[in-house]
């Protein structure tokens, strides 16, 4: 009999021959498995073992051979799940990647595990896999299948069991890794990420099979690490790339793409809720709010197919994914500060919480309302009240205003209109700035319907002059730009971009 070779132990695709560790949600999905008519959901992040589990699941249930393995991600298997609600005795039919499938499809299938769930029928049994929430997307479609569904949540694996599969891949090859706990702490919970860095390491070693004599691998996870980024980069770093300078990228902006993809490698599990991010995050709020509330995060994803094996966006959940786990190993292990430099930009840390506070009076709001927009767009963060109502409500708004005007915005936009030195707040607002003006902080724009004098004090620096009486989208274009320009020189200056 041939010794194991290394591709038979250490598995990067296929099911695990030597190292199967039963996962901890394994005895809950053998039940629910061999219970009649009941539809199973399993979900969890990518690479955590759910389809392996319950392909052995079914070998031990001997089941295994009648089962029909479809996935969302083939057209020919697409074309056999939309029909699968007219089939009768389907046996066992599992749907790999069920959040890939459109809606209709969707609905369909949630409506036929329900009927199968009611008439407990024996001939068929649905079992769907997907990334966390699937079984939210089901129930969105039939609220009454919660109670007729099995719902198996596959978590990150504990270290111990994560142990278990190092352990029985050096006993299969007869070697001792060295460095095995930290090859389980690198792997995060992922037995996929075990895999990949064992066999990177009996690469490094030298050590394509079995050994007849016990060997040591002395390998550091330093070296590990190397050699699975520098092969890992040659096929992530482009898209990686190519996601965080968003559709144009826009050097003076706040590189919402970037953050996005920093949250993601900063997160315990594969998934982020971007609006909990935002909330983690508000000083990001101005730009990567702008980015997800409008619809460009989905329809950038929708447009460059490079996405889609890495990244799954649900936009009814604002929950971003990561397909696949090598992307997660990679993203984790990112020079981030190199990175963000060979996107475009030398640092992602921005020092105000917003780049620009706009101050108006309620006559000009149209205008502020559209620069807002001309600069949200450049990706730019700018306090614009309008689009903060729901976080003001219920707070002292002089002690929540006040703080933008006098520091947490780079640049005060002041709207010199003939109402300006009339109105409550601008009062209020421009008490809060008026110290700025000898930073270079402030940036007037005075209409030519205004009195001379509406606020002398911005007599004395650079500013922009506005004319109602012409063609005013031209003109805030105009500004948009120029301001835009200012903050990339800033930048500049400051060594950030």
């Amino acid at each position: 009999m041939s010794l194991p070779r290394l591709e038979e132990v250490f598995k990067l695709s296929g099911i695990p021959t030597y190292t199967f560790v039963r996962p901890l949600e394994y005895e809950k999905l053998l039940i629910a498995l061999r219970t009649a008519g009941r539809g199973v959901v399993v979900e969890g992040p990518s690479g955590i073992g759910k389809t392996t589990a319950v392909t052995k699941a079914l070998a031990e249930l001997n089941v295994d051979a009648k089962a029909t393995k479809l996935s969302a991600r083939k057209k020919d298997d697409r074309d056999l799940i939309r029909e699968l609600p007219e089939m009768r005795d389907a046996g066992v039919v599992i749907i790999d990647d069920f959040h890939r499938l459109e809606p209709a499809i969707q609905s369909s299938i949630a409506d036929f595990m329900k009927t199968l769930a009611d008439e407990e029928r024996e001939d068929t049994k649905v079992v769907v896999v997907g990334i966390n929430k699937v079984a939210n997307s089901l129930i969105s479609f039939a609220a009454d299948l919660n109670t007729r569904i099995d719902i198996i949540r596959f978590e990150a694996n504990p270290d111990e069991r994560v142990m278990q599969l190092v352990d029985l891949g050096q006993s299969a090859l007869n070697i001792a890794l060295k460095v095995a706990p930290e090859i389980v702490t690198a792997a995060a919970g992922s037995f996929f990420i075990a895999q990949m860095l064992c066999r990177e390491a009996c690469i490094a070693a030298h050590i394509t099979e079995a050994q007849e004599l016990r060997k040591d691998v002395n390998i550091s996870v330093e070296t590990i690490t190397y050699r699975v980024m520098a092969e890992l980069s040659r096929a992530f770093l482009p898209i990686a790339m190519t996601f965080a300078a968003g559709p144009r990228l826009r050097r003076e902006g706040r590189a919402p793409y970037l953050h996005i993809l920093k949250w993601l490698a900063e997160a315990n599990e594969w998934s982020i809720a971007l609006d909990r991010e935002l909330a983690k995050h508000p000083e990001q709020r101005g730009s990567v709010g702008q980015v997800v509330e409008k619809g460009y995060l989905l329809d950038f994803l929708g447009k460059n197919e490079s996405f889609a094996d890495v990244l799954h966006y649900q936009a009814s959940t604002s929950i971003l994914t990561v397909e696949d786990p090598q992307f997660v190993f990679f993203l984790r292990h990112l020079g981030w500060n190199k990175f963000a430099s060979q996107v475009g930009y030398l640092s992602i840390d921005f020092r105000s919480r917003y780049d620009f506070a706009l101050s108006f009076a309620g006559p000009d709001r149209g205008f502020a309302r559209e620069l807002f927009g001309l600069l949200s767009d450049d990706e730019l963060s700018v306090f614009f009240d309008e689009n903060e109502q729901s976080r003001i409500l219920a707070e002292n708004i002089e002690d929540y205003l006040g703080p933008i005007y006098a520091s947490e915005a780079t640049y005060v936009v002041c709207f010199l209109g003939p109402e300006y030195p009339k109105r409550i707040w601008t009062v209020f607002e421009s008490k809060q700035f008026k110290d700025r003006f000898g930073e270079g902080a402030v940036i007037p724009i005075w209409f030519t319907t205004a009195p001379p004098g509406v606020f002398d004090e911005s007599s004395r620096v650079g500013g922009i002059t506005l004319d109602p009486t012409s063609d005013t989208h031209v003109q805030l274009r105009a500004m948009a730009e120029l301001l835009c320009r200012k903050i990339l020189e800033r930048a500049v200056g400051q060594g950030r971009a």
